[in-house]
């Protein structure tokens, strides 16, 4: 991202808001750790909270580094629980609940992305156990009190301070050999925290500044990431913008970008991050309009006539999914999909009215390029 567009959205921003808006902020309780080799301060961390037997938590592809750290921490580990999955399932809550009793666990932490962030949220949530998330994508779910759980084919979500993780350790090193598809739409399941985060109802001057940080940074690192994936100052880059975009949907609401993901995931078990990526585009565009004064500083940025069409531009040139029918959902579905996004819409700028979210779906679903209005 160039320094020119930046300063483009600064002083779009001082034309335009000549009063300011009233507004309330909430800050997170949370402590951040940044850098590079911070897996280290596990043992420290855990410690600092009082905690002697912390369960560590990872999906199965990540059992041998949940095993590493587990080695690492000694007498303060009670062990290892390798099952976490996407969407948190609230059966493997219950299986993971089970092995915290038996083995008398006092702390989870949790190494991964977001579906092992959401079965130590999902344990939070029941026990109280104190969390500290060691994040290996750039899902931004850890810096959230958002929990999503899923049963009998639904997802539901809930914001409580209970499940919010009580430290988060960065460290760019873990990030080095994350696949460049993941990076890239685990990347923009991020932006898309932060381009909501820029029209919810609860935004405030601060939040919606971070958003276009959070925004800048990624783009900017995930780009590089896509040319050349060791490359150390883009991950942190993407991992700053991560951490900031995730800090912006843990300060407000959800809006019809997250709702069609968590329709799209839960209900039809499309992948979580690549859903994201495809919906991204398309939910920016349905709001361009009725978010005109919110949405053009992100257009600004990308260099593109609106946020739609910028985000667009920006999957395709790192070369994310941009097709509904590409990451498995049935053209058949759409018109279910459609019925319970509207059915308990969350709050929108623009009206959630059924032909048209019918129609962004058909638009997701052949990968059709935001026109501009």
């Amino acid at each position: 991202m160039q320094e020119p567009a930046l300063a483009i959205v600064y002083l779009y921003r001082l034309q335009q808001q000549a009063t300011m808006d009233s507004f309330v902020y909430q800050s997170q309780p949370q402590r951040i750790i940044f850098g590079t080799g911070t897996l280290a301060a596990t043992g420290e961390e855990l410690s600092r909270l009082g905690c002697r037997r912390a369960l560590v938590l990872s999906t199965p592809q990540q059992a041998a580094g949940a095993e590493a750290l587990a080695g690492d921490l000694g007498e303060r580990c009670a062990g290892t629980f390798a099952k976490a999955a996407m969407h948190t399932p609230v059966g493997v809550t219950e299986e993971a609940l089970a092995v915290v009793r038996a083995k008398n666990a006092d702390a989870v932490v949790s190494l991964g992305g977001g579906s092992t962030t959401g079965l130590g949220k999902a344990i939070a949530l029941r026990t109280d156990l104190p969390q500290i998330v060691i994040p290996t994508t750039y899902a931004g779910s850890e810096a959230t009190p958002i929990l999503g759980e899923t049963a009998a084919g639904r997802k539901t979500t809930q914001r409580t301070p209970k499940v919010l993780p009580e430290v988060v350790l960065y460290d760019v090193e873990l990030t080095l050999t994350l696949p460049v598809a993941l990076s890239v739409t685990s990347g923009l399941n991020a932006i898309a925290h932060a381009v909501e985060a820029r029209y919810a109802r609860e935004r405030n001057p601060l939040i919606s500044l971070l958003a276009l940080e959070a925004v800048r940074a990624l783009s900017f690192g995930l780009e590089r990431i896509v040319t050349a994936p060791r490359d150390r100052l883009a991950r942190s880059d993407a991992l700053y913008g991560a951490w900031a975009a995730g800090t912006c949907l843990g300060s407000v609401g959800m809006a019809l970008h997250h709702k069609i993901c968590h329709v799209l995931g839960g209900t039809f078990d499309l992948p979580h991050a690549e859903t994201h990526a495809v919906i991204l585009p398309h939910a920016a565009a349905y709001n361009d309009a009725a978010a005109a004064e919110q949405l053009a500083p992100l257009a600004a940025m990308l260099g593109a006539s609106t946020a739609g069409v910028g985000l667009y531009d920006l999957s395709r040139k790192l070369g994310a999914p941009q097709t509904l029918a590409g990451i498995g959902m049935k053209r058949g579905d759409l018109d279910r999909a459609a019925d319970e996004i509207v059915a308990s819409p969350y709050w929108n700028p623009r009206p959630v009215e059924r032909g048209a979210i019918r129609e962004l779906l058909e638009d997701a679903f052949v990968g059709k390029r935001p026109e501009p209005e």
